[in-house]
């Protein structure tokens, strides 16, 4: 299996490229959002740790929001209880496709958290800052602090496509996307 992970900026499009490869994702903002609704104990874990701003459940992103807007240190404290339980899904999501040739890793932080395996191919996805900014904007629950601050925790973009294998502009439309994709698949394959 070869496993092909996505890594870039904020906003750069990783979820929107992954897509277009056609072969099972691992979506790593769909496992954390599916954690926050359905696991109770994450919510306890949180409230223990963060009573403040953890009231009820299903944890919403609101209060995830209030918390890291009103201390920085509060990401690492979330992190290492919903983390752990990304890494599970994440070995249940490799286990099921094992036989498959390919697999696409869209997991925010992967380098960061040094998810990487020697063997893993990984894709730089650059975008222009204004398409970034512009495509931020449109999110429900847009929060500038709150992405500076995410910012923050990340490598810089440099250092990222520094480590990657291959990079693909986006620019935020499927026809020249998709042309990307299939050049860099076909050099991988």
């Amino acid at each position: 299996m070869i496993r092909i992970a996505l890594v870039g900026e904020i906003g750069s499009g990783k979820s929107f490229i992954s897509n277009l490869f056609g072969f099972p994702v691992f979506d790593a903002d769909k496992v954390v959002s599916k954690i926050y609704d359905e696991d109770k104990s994450v919510y306890k874990k949180l409230k223990k740790k963060l009573p403040t701003f953890f009231n009820s459940f299903p944890v919403k992103k609101n209060d995830l929001i209030k918390s890291i807007s009103k201390n920085k240190k509060n990401i690492k404290i979330i992190s290492n209880i919903v983390h752990p339980i990304v890494r599970k899904h994440l070995q249940k999501f490799l286990k099921k496709n094992k036989k498959r040739k390919v697999v696409i890793l869209d997991i925010p932080l992967f380098l960061e958290n040094k998810l990487d395996n020697k063997n893993d191919v990984i894709i730089f996805i650059k975008s222009k800052n204004s398409l970034i900014n512009k495509k931020l904007k449109l999110r429900k629950n847009f929060n500038k602090s709150l992405v500076n601050k995410l910012r923050a925790i990340q490598l810089p973009p440099t250092k990222k496509k520094k480590m990657s294998h291959f990079t693909i502009v986006n620019d935020f439309k499927k026809n020249s996307a998709r042309k990307s994709v299939k050049i860099v698949l076909n050099k991988i394959l």
